[in-house]
């Protein structure tokens, strides 16, 4: 072989070596996209801050026992692994990824090791590979098909709703104004309450962004289940009801005043506004004798398809838990608290 042929074949076998680099690199930042009915969580858990969030089979949680740290688990609360530092919450999952609010993060590999990184970020569902995707301060957000819509909080304090593409492109203001609250995303829309000039019901088409009245009710924190939109009278002193989209019709659900509240399949989870006896209580979704879950003021209630957990008032722990679906039974959840008794070791 003559030099002429031998440096040519070196050129040649460099050559494929490049194009194999950079498709490599490709592959390697190439993010499937979601099917458009992709939703991240539960609208009453990102009400709710969005701590736990149930995706195939594994429950993804901010671990109030370690700084909210990021976690896994079975949704039986085995099998425990801590994925992140750093203080996580508005959990979100679609396919093989996870995306998340990042407060006062500690460091990591991954994001780096300064303190006080914050924003939103995407990672795998292992917690690796983790992705700056917008620095900004969140007030809510939501995973919607192949987009994500979140509340964001300028340093003016003014409130803007933003939406960002899964593979970080595509970044727009939706609008610049107004208060929206994403985290209620169905079959294409997100139902929210106005903010300024009333607080009717309104529906955002993602597919152009372009917002529309569903009914002029007044309404705060609206979750649509089924056909139905459940949400906060604000007019009559913040009762639960629901409202019917086929019908027209609302249906009060309790007259007591209250504060949050989360849905989940049948069943209606929320704290009463009391001076004397405040709770957390449950009831059906459809109305009915409400259930004592427990005394006292308590906040983040949080469902996955075992478990509802939530804690005291300014509280972070302990953190209480109890069957979603069984008899009231509330314990600590004591599975995190053990992990995370781990990690500092």
């Amino acid at each position: 072989m003559t030099n002429k042929q031998k440096n040519t074949l070196a050129l040649s076998i460099t050559g494929v070596i490049f194009i194999i680099l950079i498709a490599a690199v490709l592959i390697a930042g190439y993010i499937p996209p979601n099917d458009e009915s992709t939703v991240g969580n539960t609208a009453g858990n990102l009400n709710n801050n969005g701590y736990f969030c149930e995706h195939d089979g594994r429950v993804y949680f901010a671990n109030a026992y370690d700084n909210y740290s990021l976690y896994s688990m079975n949704p039986d609360e085995s099998d425990i692994k801590k994925l992140r530092g750093g203080s996580s919450s508005h959990i979100c999952a679609g396919g093989k990824y996870l995306y998340y609010a990042v407060e006062n993060q500690g460091g990591g590999s991954d994001l780096g090791s300064v303190r006080g990184a914050y924003g939103i970020y995407r990672s795998k569902l292992n917690g690796k590979g983790a992705t700056g995707m917008d620095r900004c301060h969140v007030v809510t957000m939501q995973l919607c098909g192949n987009y994500l819509y979140y509340s964001k909080l300028d340093p003016k304090s003014s409130i803007s709703l933003e939406k960002i593409k899964i593979d970080k492109k595509d970044k727009v203001t939706v609008n610049p104004d107004t208060i929206m609250n994403p985290a209620s995303y169905v079959n294409g829309a997100i139902y929210y309450n106005g903010t300024d000039e009333d607080h009717y019901l309104y529906a955002l088409n993602t597919a152009n962004d372009t917002s529309s009245v569903v009914w002029q009710g007044n309404l705060w924190n609206p979750v649509y289940q089924d056909g139905y939109v459940y949400f906060m009278d604000v007019g009559n002193n913040y009762r639960l009801c629901r409202y019917s989209m086929n019908a027209g019709v609302v249906e009060v659900l309790t007259n007591e005043r209250i504060d949050l509240f989360n849905v989940y399949g049948q069943y209606i989870y929320y704290q009463t506004n009391s001076k004397t006896e405040p709770a957390l209580k449950r009831i059906s979704i459809g109305g009915g004798a409400p259930e004592l879950v427990r005394e006292g003021i308590y906040q983040n209630i949080n469902i996955t398809s075992e478990y509802v957990y939530f804690n005291t008032f300014d509280e972070p722990v302990p953190v209480y838990k109890t069957s979603t679906f069984g008899p009231v039974n509330v314990t600590t959840f004591d599975a995190g608290m053990q992990a995370a008794l781990q990690e500092t070791k």
